[in-house]
């Protein structure tokens, strides 16, 4: 299937790891013109021969720096992918969460898209452009999850639905996608969200991981790969799915039973 992506430019937040240095190599194989975007600039982040840029997207003046940039860099903005996201709080039960923590959650789940998506949109707007915001499963299965990032991201698919519903008339796509387990560096970091969720418990980091596969039954057995869900945004970004707008794609497995 040909994507006819060759010669769009694109935003991808979140890009050094995981889902979003897999969203910018596949962006970059279709031809795209990409600036990719995370508080730390990873050697594999350069070696995609995107243009690479540190900023802090929790923060406004960082979002700002990085759209400002991409606009001058790249000439306007076709595509964005919001894919920042996560933070260290999301391992703080409701109890152990103050108003602090509750703020810095949403700014680096919530308020990183609306800030990119707003400065964004009159680029967006101008060239008919999509937007794919990346939120999780647990915005649907929130039981299990601490209560500041399970509601941030359940923000973060609503805030996918009002955009499509109100920017759509002016030919901008706004879609979600909401992966389930995706084998990432995520679970391999002692210091990471995950790690500390496993320390809390008592757990070893491993045997953590496997206990959470194991309880959320997938269907087939195993986790996503992060380019199974790059593969993904590449589709809604591209007008192969030029009738897709205010949707929300559950990429988990098969983990959620329900309908």
């Amino acid at each position: 299937m040909n994507l006819n992506l060759a010669g769009k430019t694109a935003v991808v937040t979140g890009a050094s790891r995981g889902i979003g240095l897999a969203t910018v190599r596949t962006l970059i194989d279709e031809g795209v013109q990409v600036m990719g975007a995370a508080r730390t600039v990873t050697p594999e982040l350069k070696e995609t021969g995107a243009h690479a840029v540190a900023a802090d997207l929790s923060t406004a003046e960082g979002v700002a720096a990085l759209i400002d940039g991409a606009l001058a860099e790249l000439g306007g903005i076709d595509l964005l992918v919001n894919n920042v996201g996560g933070g260290d709080e999301a391992a703080l039960g409701f109890l152990d969460a103050d108003d602090t923590q509750w703020t810095r959650m949403f700014d680096i789940n919530v308020l990183a898209t609306v800030r990119a998506t707003r400065a964004a949109l009159p680029s967006l707007i101008e060239r008919r452009g999509a937007i794919v915001n990346i939120s999780s499963t647990v915005a649907r299965t929130p039981a299990g999850i601490p209560a500041t990032y399970s509601s941030a991201k359940a923000a973060l698919t609503t805030l996918g639905k009002s955009l499509a519903e109100e920017f759509g008339p002016r030919g901008v796509r706004v879609n979600t996608i909401s992966p389930g387990l995706v084998r990432t560096s995520v679970y391999e970091d002692p210091d990471g969200p995950i790690g500390k969720m496993a320390a809390a418990a008592g757990v070893g980091l491993a045997d953590f991981i496997q206990q959470i596969a194991k309880g959320q039954n997938i269907t087939t057995g195993r986790m996503s790969e992060a380019e199974e869900v790059a593969a993904l945004i590449a589709f809604l970004l591209s007008d192969v799915a030029g009738n897709i707008t205010g949707a929300d794609y559950v990429i988990d497995g098969g983990t959620i039973k329900t309908v």
